[in-house]
Order: C-alpha cells, then sequence, then structure tokens
C-alpha cells in the first residue's frame, strides 16, 4: 500500500489535482526532435555539395544558317469561291512557302514560269474543300492538300528532299458572297 500512496502522491499536486506536465513535456519532445531532424537534413545536404558547374558551347548546324537557311515566298494572296454550303462564299486567302535557300530561286522561276497554273491548283482545292476543312482552326486539311498539290508543282531538289518545307496561310477569313 505504501508503493500506491507514492504513485498517488508523485501525480497528484497540492489540493488533490493531477500533474499537467504531460502535455509540455510531449510539445518539448517533439520540438527538440524537428529540430535535430532539420539540422540532420541541413548537413546532409551540405554535405553532398552544391550544384554542378555548367559551361555553355555553341550549337553547330542550327536551322537558319548558310543554304539551309529558311526563306518564305510569298504564292498568293487571292479570294476564292466556294459553294459547298449552298451559298457562294468567298475566302480571302493569303498562302506563303517556307522553303530552303537554296531552292529559293528555283521556286520563283517556276512560281514566273506557271503563275496561272499554280493559282487554278489552288483555286480548285478551296472550291472543293468542305465547309468544316476550310473552318478548321489550323487549317490541316487545307495545309494538307496544299502541300501535296505544291510539291507536285515544285519537285524535289537534288537532295531529293521536297522543295517546299512547310506551307503556310497567315489568313483564311470567309464570307458569303450573295450577302
Amino acid at each position: 500500500m505504501a508503493d500506491e500512496e507514492t504513485k498517488v502522491e508523485g501525480t497528484e499536486e497540492e489540493g488533490g489535482e493531477p500533474k499537467k506536465s504531460g502535455p509540455l513535456k510531449m510539445i518539448i519532445i517533439v520540438a527538440a526532435m524537428m529540430i535535430i531532424e532539420g539540422a540532420g537534413v541541413f548537413f546532409l545536404v551540405s554535405s553532398m555539395g552544391g550544384p554542378n558547374t555548367v559551361e555553355a558551347t555553341e550549337l553547330e548546324g542550327l536551322e537558319g544558317t548558310g543554304e539551309e537557311a529558311p526563306v518564305e515566298l510569298e504564292l498568293v494572296k487571292e479570294r476564292f469561291q466556294n459553294m459547298q454550303t449552298g451559298r457562294v462564299w468567298e475566302w480571302r486567302v493569303e498562302i506563303f512557302l517556307r522553303v530552303r535557300q537554296k531552292n529559293v530561286d528555283e521556286i520563283v522561276a517556276i512560281q514566273e514560269r506557271d503563275p496561272a497554273t499554280i493559282k487554278e491548283g489552288v483555286a480548285l482545292i478551296f472550291r472543293r474543300a468542305h465547309d468544316r476543312h476550310l473552318r478548321e482552326p489550323g487549317l490541316e486539311t487545307i495545309t494538307r492538300q496544299l502541300t501535296t498539290y505544291l510539291n507536285e508543282i515544285f519537285g524535289l531538289d537534288a537532295d531529293g528532299l521536297p522543295r517546299i518545307d512547310r506551307v503556310i496561310i497567315p489568313e483564311c477569313k470567309g464570307f458569303p458572297a450573295d450577302a
């Protein structure tokens, strides 16, 4: 019984209330563990060393140098009709070609030699196009059709690559012609 009295006496303060040192001890222990953990992480990271040094080097063979430099040439700036919806629509179109510098002379020569043939082929593509193709946000279908047609007209260069790298359509706006 003497043991029980000492246990009870150790847990109670004067006045018979239990001591409240338990939560305070727990807070101090958790804070000490967090400080030790933070110090351990800091020393571990600092012992691994700092970031590696990086040296910049010049890139070689970038597009845009010499004969491989891209050049944009205007192909057509025209209005084309389309009646696929049952109404007459006029499409104001501007088309550019992106070609390599070494192919510019051949492209210009073919444009000067066959301007009507090129314009007729482009006009046929726009006349036959479905309305949904002309309203695509990126004009993917029309661009693909124009690229195929123009690669037939302009052919391949000496390296066996198409002379046209890309067909660019910055403007393609349609409006009803009968309104």
